[in-house]
């Protein structure tokens, strides 16, 4: 019954920050996507399971999907083309009979849900971002707190052992055989790869941000973000973040006195992760023998085979997306795979997977358009940076397209750097409308009333 209530409270919480903005819709998403892994942790029912599909769907309903303007319909042209060709086919393969419909169902969810929020992110105002920046940083230190409380005391107290919690367990390997840190995600994986996903946003909130108070909090996101990196002990997280903090030390224009602030945070979380051994994991990639096969397992294994047995798919849900663990017993021809792309072309045959790489290829031709000057160009960058890094470290592991909330932000960002930037948002300190002129006023026995002007 708690699961249901709160399904229904996460839709209509969506629904209304939709109605109010883009920017506030997209922070209530997130928000049921962070603490999505601890309440389905401590809520095993099946409803626990769709607090976030919930979510999403309020927000989606909040939206007008009709472009607003011609200026609109114009910058996301490409996207929403894109968004119809890669729905459109698991909506085809539902239709053949390779799984029951029920898996076939919960396998379109995860091929499908998160597309569409690419034709809102091209939408994103400055206003927009400004808000959801807000959003990731407020929620980052959240997540954080509760990270630290599960490093201080045990992460059992706060995960119970349980099928949906089974990643957790098995993740036991830090130094001193502490298990990875979720903080309220559902795994370690999932919390880091978030607050990778959160970085590009936060340094545009630290550059554009008009007041103090929306700098620090900033700041204080971005250093909660590389403290959960190393909080979850999560290897290639660690690499996403180190070359996302490369490329905004050498590739991004900031003002000496911002690159000299970043500079010292980072010293700061390095000093923190050298002198702490359970935030150490990282250094396992240097045993190269451990790591070479670690990726050669996750891209080689059972991709041809899949290939040469099933052209045409598994059927959605034959890979294994999303599938909670109660229906786990009736997928026909399970396979396992740590590999995303592989996975695709297991549920979705070789067209499913070549329309993917068109739509990849597609979005690398974009680049011009990401590192166009202008407003939030160095955030853009990053954005654009983080995705590439992610659509290719998509061979060595799950989760790349399915990952709650990671998938959002990863897809808001495909979406709002292959669209060029609306001119409200090229000069976000100038008023959009004419100022009407101001009315004068006189003071009389009665009160104030308009004065009379001589023209009058």
């Amino acid at each position: 019954m708690i699961a249901l209530v709160l399904c229904i409270v996460a839709f209509g919480a969506s629904r209304w920050a939709g109605k109010r903005s883009l920017g506030q819709g997209v922070v209530a998403v997130l928000a049921v996507g962070y603490f999505y892994g601890i309440l389905r942790a401590n809520l095993l029912t099946t409803f626990s399971h769709f607090i976030f599909d919930a979510s999403l769907m309020g927000f989606y309903l909040s939206q007008k999907w009709s472009s607003p303007d011609a200026e609109t319909t114009r910058r996301g042209e490409g996207i929403w083309l894109w968004t119809v060709v890669l729905i459109g086919w698991p909506v085809l393969m539902v239709l053949m009979p390779f799984q029951p419909i029920l898996i076939s169902i919960v396998g379109l969810r995860g091929a499908v849900l998160f597309i569409p929020a690419m034709v809102l992110a091209a939408r994103l105002k400055h206003r927009d971002l400004i808000e959801i920046s807000h959003g990731l940083a407020a929620l980052n230190v959240i997540a954080m707190a509760f990270a630290v409380a599960e490093y201080l005391t045990d992460v059992t107290r706060f995960f119970p052992q349980s099928p949906v919690t089974r990643i957790i367990y098995l993740s036991g390997d830090v130094s001193g055989g502490y298990f990875r840190i979720p903080a309220i995600f559902s795994s370690a994986h999932a919390y880091g790869g978030t607050m990778v996903g959160t970085i590009a946003y936060l340094i545009g909130l630290w550059e554009y941000s008009k007041t103090r108070k929306s700098r620090w909090l900033a700041l204080i996101g971005i250093g909660a973000a590389f403290v959960g990196i190393l909080m979850s002990a999560t290897r290639l997280n660690f690499i996403l973040g180190s070359l996302l903090i490369l490329a905004t030390l050498l590739g991004s224009r900031m003002k000496a006195r911002m690159r000299m602030v970043f500079v010292l945070l980072i010293v700061g979380i390095a000093g923190l992760a050298v002198t702490n051994t359970r935030f150490q994991r990282f250094k396992s990639l240097g045993e190269t023998d451990t790591v070479t096969g670690r990726i050669a397992g996750s891209v080689n294994r059972d991709f041809w085979e899949i290939l040469l047995d099933y052209p045409m798919g598994n059927g959605l849900g034959g890979g294994g997306t999303s599938i909670p663990y109660f229906l786990e017993g009736q997928v026909k021809n399970p396979i396992g795979l740590e590999n995303d792309w592989a996975r695709i072309l297991c549920e979705q045959g070789v067209i499913g997977l070549l329309l993917w790489v068109c739509f990849v290829i597609w979005f690398l031709g974009r680049a011009g358009t990401a590192f166009a000057r202008g407003p939030w160009v160095n955030s853009r960058r990053l954005a654009w940076l983080y995705a590439v890094l992610s659509l290719g470290t998509g061979c060595i592991g799950l989760g790349l397209f399915t990952a709650i909330p990671g998938t959002v932000l990863l897809v808001l960002g495909m979406g709002w750097t292959s669209a060029p930037m609306p001119a409200e948002a090229a000069q976000p300190n100038r008023l959009r409308t004419a100022v009407r002129p101001q009315k004068r006023y006189r003071a009389t026995e009665g009160g104030w009333a308009p004065a009379v002007r001589p023209s009058d």
